[in-house]
């Protein structure tokens, strides 16, 4: 599968355009977000992934489309719940309601570019290197045992600092005062800087370190680097909203974490078959179907078992 030039520069346009339009949103939205209307917003961009999806597979086939459809509802999956670290920091810094929308926006801005860096490395050691899936694949592994295991022991992460916050908080001095959404303020006829860029590189901070996670689990399910900042984009589109319905989403679906431990589980596996096929090694092949098939028939097992767990309680 390829994407010309003007391929990349069309779609970049677009997710560009996506963007713009949801921050003039943001900026000329005056009354409160409420669950409701974010709810609308993740259907309309849930739905312009689909559209997304339909529009690769009339232009790039059918097994680039279930690629982007895998890996976006990984993305989009891994993103429900490290939305939760993301709630941890805004609370734990007590962003006053007003900025919180401003923190989310240039913090996801911030790790969707730093991400798109990652992405266009981590495609130049894949194709160069087959050991490289040998190292995501034993990650996505271990990530997923360890999710397990601290489900198991009881270990919401609620008493964890949030990646980052204490190095930051050293680096970059501010004040404990917020001034409204400004990013500085007067302290004794001086100009210091409020909490809010401490918060926004909290959050960048932490997106990095989720992309140990995403990126390989991208990378165990298509090659592609085009199909990855795409799925990265759209997931990224509807998560400042998803933060709105995220808190009941988790209470809800209290399956989510074994759903995505057994999926980057599954990923990781897949990585590792990959990587001995490469070093010419007779090993199994997981197609994108049954990928696809896998990932979405975990998360609806989740949803179901949860909705009848918490019709029970």
């Amino acid at each position: 599968m390829g994407v010309s030039t003007l391929g990349w520069v069309l779609t970049m346009v677009t997710l560009v355009a996506l963007l713009a339009v949801d921050l003039l949103a943001v900026s000329r939205r005056k009354d409160a977000v409420t669950p409701a209307g974010a709810g609308r917003w993740i259907a309309l961009y849930v739905g312009l992934a689909l559209v997304a999806a339909v529009i690769m597979l009339f232009w790039l086939g059918r097994e680039t489309a279930e690629q982007f459809v895998a890996t976006y509802l990984t993305e989009y999956s891994l993103s429900a719940d490290n939305l939760f670290v993301f709630m941890l920091i805004i609370g734990r810094f007590a962003v006053p309601p007003s900025a919180v929308e401003e923190v989310l926006t240039v913090g996801i801005l911030l790790s969707l570019a730093l991400r798109i860096i990652f992405i266009a490395a981590g495609s130049a050691a894949v194709h160069a290197f087959n050991w490289i899936f040998y190292l995501f694949g034993a990650f996505l592994i271990y990530t997923a045992v360890k999710l397990l295991g601290s489900m198991r022991d009881g270990d919401d992460g609620a008493e964890e600092k949030p990646p980052g916050v204490a190095l930051l908080s050293r680096l970059i001095p501010a004040t404990d005062v917020y001034a409204g959404r400004r990013f500085t303020t007067m302290v004794d006829t001086r100009r210091v800087l409020t909490p809010i860029p401490l918060v926004i590189a909290a959050i960048g901070v932490a997106n990095l370190v989720f992309a140990l996670d995403s990126l390989p689990a991208a990378f165990g399910l298509t090659k592609s680097a085009f199909v990855i900042v795409t799925a990265n984009a759209f997931a990224m589109l509807g998560l400042r909203q998803l933060y709105y319905v995220v808190g009941g989403l988790l209470e809800r679906v209290v399956y989510l974490p074994i759903a995505l431990a057994v999926i980057l589980g599954f990923i990781g596996v897949k990585l590792v078959l990959e990587a001995l096929r490469g070093s010419h090694i007779d090993a199994p092949e997981i197609g994108v179907g049954p990928s696809l098939a896998t990932i979405v028939g975990v998360l609806a097992i989740a949803v179901v078992a949860s909705a009848l767990r918490n019709r029970r309680a």
